[in-house]
């Protein structure tokens, strides 16, 4: 069982010849809407890649909520525990609108809206067992977070956070995380906060949990903790890939790796096969619409057996 604590958001791709300017109006040359936030994404990807997955957080009582959770249904999430806040300010299901000139550049502004209402108390003890794997990232309300990470921990739970964007939490929450995924600003933007080196094994050493640090076209290090000894690190190349757009990527990793470990699979295999699924997404356009299913990436992961790409 994996349970995602999380954002879910409806995306408004605003698709420009130019950015606008302070002040200034541009029309586009077209609207598309999507469902997003990292939560929900990281949620389709464990589904799709076979996981049984729960999703908790909080939309709006508006006309938005229905294609914001539209992926979710999509991919089987349960989504028995997502609250409806209601109207109002501070109630409006979260909203990103991304805008995106011919260059390929972006503007992105987030309202968190509803997203900021979850509570970590939608998690009941009994969903946090030690078969269970907890995801949590950083869009939701951080003492929210915190909370129930601690609890997770407490009752047993596999916990992986994504420091995603970017937030502070305190050093015995961070400390209490199984895993820990970063990409290589958010890496710095932490190694800065606690004053240490920005690697995976610099981390691993003053937090105590297993370290993953993604690293785009580079791959992956990692740093690993297994009975409180140190198991292990490695690195694993990327797969070479026609890349079309990385959005959703980062959430793929994270999504496909905790439906690898739930089935059992070691760390090691369990990054390779999300650095493979992380790379697919990268060929298609979009969020959610480009997160691969299982039998996608097996036939990726059987090609790259035959072309010899291996973990380090």
């Amino acid at each position: 069982m994996i349970v995602v604590f999380g954002s879910i958001n409806l995306d408004m791709i605003f698709a420009m010849e130019d950015l606008p300017l302070a002040g200034q109006t541009l029309l586009a040359r077209s609207l598309d809407l999507h469902p997003g936030g990292k939560g929900a994404n990281q949620a389709v990807a464990a589904a799709r890649d076979g996981a049984a997955v729960t999703m908790v957080g909080a939309v709006g009582g508006d006309g938005l909520k229905e294609t914001a959770l539209s992926g979710l249904r999509g991919a089987g999430v349960d989504l028995s525990r997502v609250a409806v806040t209601g109207h109002g300010a501070g109630h409006a299901t979260g909203t990103a609108a991304v805008c995106t000139d011919a260059a390929g550049r972006n503007q992105i502004v987030v309202a968190g809206g509803a997203n900021l209402q979850a509570r970590a108390d939608q998690v009941e003890d009994a969903l946090l067992s030690p078969g269970t794997t907890l995801i949590v990232q950083m869009e939701s309300d951080p003492g929210e977070t915190a909370a129930l990470i601690l609890r997770a921990r407490r009752l047993g739970a596999r916990v992986i956070l994504n420091l995603a964007p970017a937030a502070p939490l305190p050093l015995p929450v961070l400390k209490s995380v199984d895993i820990l995924v970063v990409n290589e600003d958010e890496a710095e933007w932490l190694a800065g906060h606690l004053g240490c080196a920005g690697d995976a094994s610099s981390l691993r050493s003053l937090l105590g949990g297993t370290v993953i640090r993604t690293l785009g076209g580079d791959g992956v290090e990692w740093s690993a903790v297994d009975g409180g000894a140190v198991d292990g690190s490695g690195r694993q190349p990327a797969p070479t890939v026609a890349v079309r757009d990385t959005t959703g990527a980062g959430d793929c990793f994270v999504g496909v790796l905790a439906a690898e470990l739930d089935r059992g699979r070691p760390l090691a295999a369990a990054i390779r096969r999300a650095a493979c699924a992380a790379s697919l997404s990268c060929t298609r356009a979009g969020g959610q619409a480009s997160l691969p299913a299982a039998a996608e990436t097996d036939a990726a992961l059987a090609k790259l057996a035959v072309d010899g790409l291996a973990v380090a």
